[in-house]
């Protein structure tokens, strides 16, 4: 109840204690911080993929800028050295407003990553946007096949056959690459599952559905039982180190993070950075209420 309610009441909080609790949980609002904060976890063995942090837009410029961005934030990121690659959420680049310019735009980011033989990972928003963002991953994956890749959520009733119908896409020689995630968007029974062991046992089913199909998982959890059923299905197909990936956020389960990659097993944490970290970090306590007494210990304790 208490948890539920200090979620509830942190949108009204003045943004300088907010960040007390959010420091830990986003890289900083430049891409320096986001460049800082990615180099001192590939000194730590860790991988990363970079992500500006904005989703829904009012207009066409605004879209413009961001793909502005996150062209800068490559090069940059190129230039530094950094070991890893770039996220990015289609509605930020005005997919709900031109779904043409979206994709126009999304491609010009996949091209940029190309030109540095790297990646982009398109994330996966809510129902309202799934079929178009698939449609872009589709187009793009066909003219970059190595440099670009798609977030799928288990707890949707539709992702095990999204899974099966874009088979087509993979090959031995250029495997498809899916972030598989629980899900974070608030969407209806009919299309959702909402028990926690439901949406487990379906997490695990997707990615025995990528093994299966020899795809490239990328298994974002911080739940140690679906990690360590995740683990138990790479046992049993015998699949290789480099077949895989592991995925966590930023500033979150650093001990779990810690067993996984001492295991010998390659983890990437996604760096998030920008000026609207204020909604981002709001909404993740939304998402887990269980986080309220780090954000009352953060603001009063370190503050």
């Amino acid at each position: 109840m208490f948890n539920k309610l200090i979620s509830n009441i942190l949108p009204y909080m003045p943004k300088k204690l907010v960040w007390q609790f959010s420091k830990d949980y986003v890289a900083g609002e430049t891409v320096a911080d986001a460049v800082r904060a990615a180099k001192k976890l590939n000194e730590q063995g860790i991988l990363t993929t970079i992500d500006v942090l904005g989703e829904f837009i009012k207009n066409l410029d605004e879209a413009e800028a961001n793909k502005n961005e996150y062209l800068a934030v490559i090069d940059a990121a190129e230039k530094a050295g950094v070991n890893g690659n770039y996220s990015l959420k289609p509605t930020f680049f005005g997919l709900l407003i031109d779904k043409e310019v979206a994709y126009k735009y999304i491609r010009e980011v996949v091209e940029k990553a190309a030109s540095y033989n790297n990646f982009v990972r398109i994330d996966m928003e809510d129902t309202p946007c799934t079929d178009m963002e698939i449609d872009i991953f589709r187009r793009i994956k066909e003219e970059f096949p190595n440099s670009v890749g798609l977030v799928l959520q288990s707890y949707l009733k539709r992702t095990h056959q999204d899974i099966e119908n874009m088979s087509d896409l993979n090959s031995a020689e250029c495997p498809v690459n899916f972030r598989i995630c629980k899900g974070i968007y608030v969407e209806p029974e009919t299309l959702a599952y909402k028990n926690y062991n439901e949406i487990n046992k379906h997490f695990l089913e997707d990615v025995e559905l990528m093994l299966q199909e020899k795809m490239y998982p990328a298994i974002a959890s911080h739940d140690k039982p679906v990690v360590e059923g995740a683990i138990k299905l790479l046992q049993k197909y015998k699949v290789s180190k480099d077949s895989y990936e592991f995925q966590m956020l930023y500033g979150v389960a650093p001990t779990l993070r810690k067993s996984i990659l001492d295991a010998g097993h390659t983890v990437r944490v996604y760096v998030p950075f920008g000026e609207h970290w204020f909604g981002y970090c709001t909404r993740r306590v939304k998402e887990n209420p269980a986080m309220a007494s780090v954000i009352i210990k953060a603001i009063f304790v370190k503050g």
